[in-house]
């Protein structure tokens, strides 16, 4: 009954379901097309071999922790945007832009460097094999110079976002993509009289288009003049009360992205010395992972946005409607969602050249990520949209943190290092983490802490 009526509720408010559908199809659309991108690197580099897929597999969770600690920064600022555009304070979105880039342009240096002088040694972290070593240190050592531009994109994009500014985006997506498609498959396998540079050509072709990528984003932002528009004054132009505030909010989520992204590696390590053939299942899954859930990236950001502005507005009882709205919307289409992997999993599996055995664990993993789904959107929705949206911020940190750290990893070392289990019942063990964050989410959802103006 209380879904059924919510449902009529939600069809009726005109108003909402517009706003939501013009935050949320554009930034799905553009999840949609950097997973998809994903999945077409993991299939040409498969076709190299699975040592390939495990090299670049584990080389990437450097870019992973990174871009966690990057979401940290943005999603923590979009907070503040969300409120400032909510208020129309044009003045202090550009203050959050600038700190939002410098912290994160020194985040990425301190990642760039380790990978450039000893990438090696960074792969070690991951992986006991000596080959496995070698490919991905060869792949990191070049992919790592992207980093900075990523930062750049990904701070101006989010700010575009919290100013309901999605569509410029998405064009830009689809441009770098093309181009990126188009370098892998010359520099990967060498065609148009290039030589086939294999795993390294995938990683100079990242570069070209993050840069190709990031040079668009700014040429847009300033051509438009809109409030991201900043000049460098307005960039730096901090007090301390805004210090504080940005601080005070942005710091736990910061924190929070970080050490869950540590945690996840911390996964990989497992996994790592589970075998080649275990890496390329579970790097296959995730990839497959992320294009079923790109249009829940979309209801999060646009529940962030939505409720951020409302309650930016002082409009609490709209913020408490719609985020309920937007809890039915997400277990609808988890439901979905879940029903579709388990049915597509098989011919998915079949465009990747691995073995059999490989095969297996892949379908096996869907399955696991299909029951587990409704559990891990609600958490996705609650954490990154509801409750940050209203600066509960160190509560969403709690339940990220103590999910990872106290029940995440010691099931992962628990079945894969000391059971030796397959890699399916490690990631099912691993991923009960979801239902824990589930209680413990819904109970302070429940609580309405995070119904407040910080602005």
């Amino acid at each position: 009954m209380i879904i059924t009526e919510t449902l009529k509720n939600i069809l009726e408010d005109k108003k909402f379901i517009h706003k939501a559908i013009s935050i949320t199809v554009p930034i799905t659309l553009q999840a949609l097309l950097n997973t998809s991108l994903n999945l077409v690197d993991t299939v040409m580099i498969g076709s190299l071999g699975q040592s390939s897929i495990a090299a670049v597999g584990l080389a990437n969770k450097v870019f992973f922790v990174f871009t966690l600690l990057l979401f940290g920064v943005v999603s923590g600022s979009s907070i503040l945007t969300a409120q400032y555009f909510g208020k129309n304070d044009i003045k202090n979105i550009r203050r959050v832009l600038g700190m939002s880039l410098i912290i994160g342009l020194v985040g990425s240096i301190i990642f760039v460097i380790p990978s450039l002088i000893c990438p090696e040694i960074v792969m070690s972290i991951f992986t006991p094999n000596e080959n496995t070593i070698k490919i991905g240190a060869s792949y990191l050592a070049i992919a790592a110079i992207s980093y900075p531009l990523t930062a750049v994109t990904n701070v101006y994009v989010a700010l575009l976002r919290g100013v309901n500014q999605v569509k410029a985006p998405v064009v830009i997506t689809v441009f770098s993509i093309c181009i990126k498609v188009m370098l892998n498959y010359t520099l990967i396998f060498g065609h148009f009289g290039v030589p086939a540079l294999g795993v390294q050509g995938e990683a100079i072709a990242t570069i070209i288009a993050r840069t190709i990528e990031c040079t668009c984003i700014l040429a847009i932002v300033y051509y438009e003049k809109g409030p991201a528009a900043a000049k460098f004054k307005e960039l730096i132009s901090f007090n301390k009360n805004f210090t504080r505030l940005y601080a005070s909010t942005v710091s736990p989520v910061i924190i929070n992205e970080f050490m869950w992204g540590l945690g996840v590696t911390m996964y990989s390590l497992v996994y790592g010395r589970m075998g080649d053939g275990a890496v390329a299942a579970i790097t296959i899954t995730q990839t497959v992972e992320q294009i079923m859930t790109v249009v829940f990236q979309g209801i999060s950001a646009a529940t962030a946005v939505i409720l951020g502005n409302e309650l930016g507005a002082n409009k609490l009882d709209d913020a408490e409607s719609h985020a309920k709205y937007f809890i039915i919307l997400q277990f609808i289409f988890a439901l979905i969602m879940s029903a579709t992997c388990l049915f597509i999993r098989s011919p998915i599996i079949m465009l990747f050249n691995v073995t059999e055995s490989v095969a297996v664990d892949i379908s096996r993993c869907l399955i696991v990520f299909s029951c587990y789904l409704p559990f891990k959107i609600f958490n996705w929705v609650n954490i990154v949209g509801i409750l940050r949206s209203g600066g509960d911020t160190k509560a969403a940190l709690m339940l990220d943190i103590t999910g990872v750290w106290l029940v995440g990893i010691p099931f992962a070392y628990l079945g894969g290092m000391l059971l030796e289990l397959q890699i399916y019942f490690v990631y099912a063990m691993v991923t009960f983490e979801e239902v824990y964050k589930f209680i413990l989410g819904f109970r302070r959802y429940k609580q309405r802490i995070w119904l407040k103006n910080l602005v």
